[in-house]
């Protein structure tokens, strides 16, 4: 018999999430699918109010670490990124039923899981560094230059606090190799 699946949220946790296409089948594999799981994270992380801190997009599944959410559930959240996408594709179904949630609970575990999710595409062979993979927030981390989905890092602080410029290489001090 099958436990019950324990979620631990509303805690103040960030979350690292796994979600994975239907049967784990290449669904993400065309540019044009990985920019509309791109667009709909952004337009739910808007509706939704989370913050994204990183994310990578796979042929076959998504890792997303993200804070936990001022409206709503998390699970609404990511049952509304899903069904964006799928409308939007030809594949029936698109997405697995559940998904994987794993509470971020230090600074050290937040790096290890944007380093993890930064470096999958390399582990698996479809690049030679992670900077190849434009499907991810290493870009933004690397330079700070904003992409698709808007990434809650110290680059977006200092824009913040800043007026919108970027820092002068002198002061560069985000997207180190720890969080790389």
């Amino acid at each position: 018999m099958t436990e019950r699946l324990v979620r631990y949220q509303r805690c103040g946790d960030m979350h690292f999430l796994t979600f994975s296409c239907y049967r784990r089948l290449p669904y993400l594999a065309q540019p044009e699918a990985k920019h509309l799981f791109e667009d709909a994270l952004e337009r739910i992380g808007k509706k939704y109010k989370f913050v994204v801190a990183g994310y990578v997009v796979r042929p076959e599944h998504v890792h997303l670490l993200e804070n936990e959410l001022a409206r709503s559930s998390l699970d609404r959240a990511i049952k509304s990124i899903k069904l964006w996408v799928a409308l939007r594709s030809r594949e029936r179904p698109f997405w697995q039923a559940r998904y994987y949630d794993f509470n971020v609970f230090t600074e050290e575990k937040r790096v290890e899981k944007l380093r993890y999710m930064h470096r999958n595409p390399v582990k698996r062979g479809l690049v030679e560094k992670p900077n190849d993979w434009p499907w991810s927030s290493f870009r933004h981390y690397q330079t700070g230059i904003e992409g698709t989905v808007e990434i809650e890092s110290g680059w977006t602080g200092w824009r913040r606090e800043h007026g919108g410029a970027l820092p002068g290489p002198k002061i560069r001090t985000w997207g180190t190799q720890s969080e790389l």
